[in-house]
C-alpha cells in the first residue's frame, strides 16, 4: 500500500500531469463564464468581430474559407455564411471518431445535426485548398498559444493545412497576456481576433 502511494504521488508530481491539471482547471473556468453570457453579450461581441474580419485583407482576398457551428455561446460567426456564400466557398466542419472533415455551407435547409448534436452540412466532402480559417478555442495567449476543448481535433486539423492562415476567434476575457499552460502538440494559431483587438 506504500508502495501504491509513493507511485501515485509521483505520477500526479510529473510536470505533463501537473500541466494537464491546470488545463483542466483553466478550461472549467473560462467555459463556465462563456456559457453564462446572455444572448445579447454573445451577439454584441460577435458583431464586433465580425466587423473586424470583414476589414481583413486575409479574409477579403479568400476564395475559401473555413468557420465553424457555436455551441455553448462560443462566438458566433454565422452571418458571414449567408453574406459570402454566393462570393466565397464558405465551410464547416464535420466531426468524425478521430478527425475533422469539411463541406461546403449551401444553406440551413442543407444543416442536420452530427454525431455530438453540432449541426453539419450535409454536402459533399470538400478536399481542395483553404485559404483562411477560423478557429474556435476556450483560451488564447499573447504567444497565439491555443486550449481547445480538449479532444485534439483542430490540433490534429490545422497541422495538415499549415498553408491556410489560421486566425483564432475568442472573447476578450478568453485572451490572457500571459502564457497559458500549452503541449507541444497543442497547435499555434497565426492571428487571433477578439471584439477589442487583432493579435498577429
Amino acid at each position: 500500500m506504500l508502495f501504491e502511494g509513493f507511485i501515485h504521488d509521483f505520477k500526479a508530481w510529473l510536470p505533463w500531469n501537473r500541466k494537464h491539471r491546470e488545463k483542466r482547471a483553466m478550461r472549467a473556468i473560462i467555459e463556465q463564464r462563456r456559457r453564462v453570457m446572455s444572448k445579447e453579450e454573445v451577439e454584441k461581441a460577435s458583431a464586433a468581430i465580425i466587423s473586424q474580419i470583414e476589414l481583413m485583407s486575409s479574409f477579403q482576398k479568400a476564395k475559401t474559407v473555413l468557420l465553424y457551428y457555436p455551441v455553448h455561446n462560443e462566438v458566433d460567426l454565422r452571418p458571414l455564411l449567408e453574406k459570402y456564400r454566393d462570393t466565397k466557398t464558405m465551410l464547416l466542419p464535420v466531426t468524425h471518431r478521430h478527425w475533422l472533415e469539411v463541406r461546403p455551407y449551401d444553406g440551413e435547409d442543407m444543416m442536420r445535426r452530427g454525431h455530438y448534436g453540432v449541426p453539419e452540412p450535409q454536402t459533399a466532402e470538400y478536399t481542395g485548398k483553404i485559404d483562411l480559417i477560423f478557429v474556435p478555442g476556450v483560451v488564447f495567449d499573447a504567444h497565439r498559444n491555443r486550449m481547445g476543448r480538449g479532444g485534439g481535433y483542430y490540433d490534429k486539423f490545422l497541422r495538415s493545412h499549415h498553408f491556410a492562415k489560421q486566425i483564432g476567434v475568442c472573447y476578450d476575457f478568453q485572451y490572457k497576456h500571459h502564457e497559458i499552460p500549452h503541449d507541444w502538440f497543442d497547435h499555434k494559431v497565426d492571428a487571433i481576433v477578439t471584439p477589442s483587438r487583432y493579435v498577429g
